[in-house]
C-alpha cells in the first residue's frame, strides 16, 4: 500500500473514531470527511460590560479584561451587528457618541489580540437613550387625499406637518396597523387585492419621537385586473403567521414548502394551499448566539426526488456548519445527517447562512466575516467568503484556489445568493455603517472588505477589489434574500422594511425601485414561488436566540 494511501486511512480512522466519540452515528460521517478549518487561539471574551451615564446621544461603557496567550491589540465595540468604536487594549471604558435620541441599543465587546483572532461577544448590554427636552409633536397632517389607484395599489398625498425642530418622516395607518412609512408627503400602498376598499390615516414624527394626530381618514378602492405573468409585485397573500424566524426556505417539487425556524431549531412543512404547518423535525446541535446564529440556511438536492437530500446552514455552540439530511414522507431523518463542512468561525453576529445550488450542481454558501474583518481577505479562513462546495462536502477541482473551498473573498456578511439565466451569481452584502452592495460574482473575486464598504473606503481605489453593481445607505437596505425570476432581481431589505426590484440589464442592472417600503416590517427571505410569484418572509424577533418570541408571517407575492 504506497505511503499516500495509508495516511489517507489514518486520517478517516481518526476523524471516525473521533465522530464516534463525539456521539455521532456512522452516517453522520460523510464519504469526502467532514473538512474542518483549524481552530485557532483566540482571546476570551470580555466580562461584565456595563452602561452608565446614558444620555440623549451618548453612553460610557466599561468591561473587564480579556486574557490572550499572544497579548491584546484591541477591543471593538459594536452594536446590534455594526462596528462603532475600537480601542486599545489596555483601555477597560469608551465614550459611545452619535447615537439616536430614544433609541434601543444592544452594546457588546470583542477582543481583538496581536495576530487578528477575535474573541466570542461579551455579555450584550441594553441601552435605551433618553429622550429629548422636545416634548412638541408636530401638527397633524392635512388634506389626506386618494391621487391614483391601480388593481393592486392606492397611491395617498396629504399637506405637509410642521414641527418646532423638524418633521422626520410619516406613517401611514389602515386602522391601527403601520402599512407604510414615508419621508415625504405622498405614499403608494401597495400588494392590496383588486377590487377592495381600505381607509387610510397618516402621523408625522420629529427625531425626538414625537408622534402627531392622525390625520384625517380617507377611503380607496383599487380597480379590477391584476394577473401573474410578469416580474411587476402585485397582490400580497399572508400564507400563514409564525412565531418564530422563518430565515431558509426551498419549494419542494410538489409544491409545498419547507423553511427553517431559526431560533426553534425546527424544520417545518407548509402547504401554501391550505396553510397547514408541521413539525417535520428539530435539527439536533443547533445553538444560537443571542444575535444572527441559529438554523440559518436551506436548499434541497437538485436531485431530490430521487436522493430525497437537504442541505442545511446551522450555528452550533463551537462553530458555523453545513450538513445534509434525508427528509423523507414528511420527517426529517436525523439519524442520516452528514456534516459536509464544519469549522466555519461563529460569532453573535456575522454568521451569513444563505446557501444556494449552482446549474452547475455545486453548492454555494454565503459566509459572515464572524466580526473579523481580516478574515474575508484571508484565503486560509473560511469567512468573508463564498464557498463552493461539492454536494458530498468535497472540494471541487475546478475552484479558483486548488483544494480551497473559496469562490470568492473580501465579503462582510453574505445573506443573499442568486443565479440568473446566464449562470451567473448574484449577491447581496450587509456593510457596516456606510453602504451595503449589490454585487455580480466572479470566480476568485475579492470584493475589498474590509478596507473597502460598497464605494467608500480609503482601499476602493485598489484595482485587484471587483467594484459593487450597485450600493445603499444601510438605513435603506441591510440586505438578506434575494430571489431571480425571469431575470428579474428581488431583494428583501431588513433594515429598510423594503423589497427592491432590479431588472438585469448586462453586467448590470436597472435603477432599484422599492416596493412595500414599511407594510410588512423587516423583510429576510424572497424565494421563487412555482406559479411564477415569489415567497417573501419577514422577520421581527432579530436580536436574541429565543424560540417562539417572533410575530413573523410568510406572504405569497403576485407579479404582474
Amino acid at each position: 500500500m504506497a505511503p499516500r494511501t495509508r495516511r489517507s486511512l489514518a486520517v478517516a480512522g481518526a476523524l471516525l473514531a473521533g465522530a464516534l466519540a463525539a456521539g455521532l452515528t456512522v452516517s453522520s460521517v460523510p464519504m469526502a470527511l467532514a473538512s474542518t478549518q483549524a481552530p485557532a487561539a483566540v482571546p476570551s471574551p470580555p466580562k461584565n460590560l456595563k452602561a452608565a451615564n446614558v444620555t440623549e446621544t451618548t453612553v460610557d461603557l466599561s468591561w473587564s479584561a480579556s486574557t490572550s496567550d499572544v497579548g491584546l491589540a484591541a477591543y471593538d465595540i459594536y452594536h446590534d451587528g455594526q462596528l462603532t468604536k475600537s480601542v486599545d487594549g489596555k483601555t477597560l471604558k469608551a465614550t459611545v457618541t452619535g447615537l439616536t435620541q430614544n433609541t434601543s441599543y444592544g452594546f457588546y465587546i470583542n477582543a481583538r489580540d496581536a495576530k487578528g483572532g477575535v474573541s466570542q461577544a461579551s455579555n450584550t448590554v441594553q441601552v435605551t437613550t433618553k429622550k429629548s427636552s422636545d416634548n412638541t409633536p408636530p401638527s397633524a397632517p392635512g388634506g389626506l387625499k386618494v391621487s391614483g389607484t391601480t388593481a393592486n395599489s392606492i397611491s395617498l398625498t396629504w399637506t405637509k406637518s410642521t414641527d418646532n425642530v423638524g418633521v422626520t418622516g410619516y406613517t401611514v395607518l389602515e386602522g391601527s396597523s403601520q402599512v407604510g412609512l414615508a419621508t415625504t408627503n405622498s405614499f403608494t400602498v401597495e400588494g392590496l387585492a383588486p377590487n377592495s376598499s381600505h381607509t387610510y390615516t397618516v402621523t408625522a414624527r420629529d427625531a425626538a419621537g414625537n408622534v402627531s394626530k392622525p390625520s384625517g381618514k380617507v377611503t380607496g378602492k383599487t380597480s379590477g385586473g391584476g394577473g401573474g405573468g410578469g416580474t411587476t409585485p402585485g397582490q400580497v397573500t399572508k400564507v400563514i403567521d409564525d412565531k418564530d424566524v422563518p430565515w431558509g426556505l426551498a419549494t419542494l417539487p410538489d409544491g409545498t414548502i419547507l423553511f427553517n425556524e431559526r431560533d426553534t431549531h425546527n424544520l417545518i412543512h407548509l402547504d401554501p394551499k391550505t396553510g397547514t404547518k408541521t413539525t417535520a423535525g428539530t435539527v439536533p446541535g443547533v445553538s444560537g448566539t443571542n444575535g444572527e446564529g441559529g438554523l440559518l440556511g436551506l436548499e434541497i438536492s437538485p436531485s431530490f426526488k430521487s436522493d430525497n437530500w437537504i442541505y442545511v446552514y446551522f450555528t452550533t455552540s463551537s462553530d458555523n456548519r453545513i450538513a445534509r439530511f434525508k427528509y423523507t414522507d414528511g420527517k426529517l431523518d436525523t439519524g442520516s445527517q452528514q456534516v459536509l463542512l464544519k469549522g466555519i468561525l461563529r460569532n453573535q453576529f456575522h454568521n451569513g447562512g444563505r446557501l444556494r445550488f449552482g446549474p452547475d450542481g455545486k453548492l454555494y454558501a454565503g459566509v459572515g466575516d464572524g466580526e473579523n474583518g481580516d478574515n474575508a481577505q484571508n484565503l486560509n479562513s473560511l469567512n468573508g467568503k463564498i464557498l463552493r462546495l461539492n454536494p458530498d462536502g468535497s472540494v471541487p477541482s475546478d475552484n479558483p484556489f486548488p483544494g480551497k473551498y473559496v469562490w470568492s473573498y473580501g465579503h462582510r456578511n453574505v445573506e443573499g445568493l442568486a443565479f440568473d439565466s446566464q449562470g451567473r451569481l448574484w449577491e447581496a452584502e450587509l456593510g457596516n455603517s456606510i453602504m451595503d452592495e449589490l454585487n455580480l460574482v466572479q470566480k476568485g473575486g475579492n470584493y475589498g472588505w474590509p478596507s473597502c464598504e460598497g464605494t467608500s473606503g480609503s482601499g476602493c481605489g485598489n484595482s485587484k477589489f471587483i467594484k459593487p453593481i450597485q450600493t445603499w445607505p444601510v438605513a435603506n437596505a441591510s440586505p438578506s434574500g434575494l430571489a431571480i425570476v425571469h431575470d428579474v432581481l428581488f431583494m428583501a431589505a431588513l433594515r429598510g422594511q423594503r423589497l427592491y426590484r432590479m431588472e438585469i440589464t448586462g453586467n448590470s442592472t436597472t435603477k432599484p425601485v422599492a416596493y412595500f417600503n414599511g407594510t410588512y416590517g423587516r423583510l429576510r427571505t424572497v424565494e421563487p414561488a412555482p406559479d411564477g410569484g415569489l415567497w417573501l418572509t419577514n422577520s421581527s424577533g432579530d436580536k436574541d436566540s429565543t424560540g417562539n418570541n417572533s410575530k413573523d408571517s410568510i406572504f405569497h407575492v403576485q407579479l404582474n
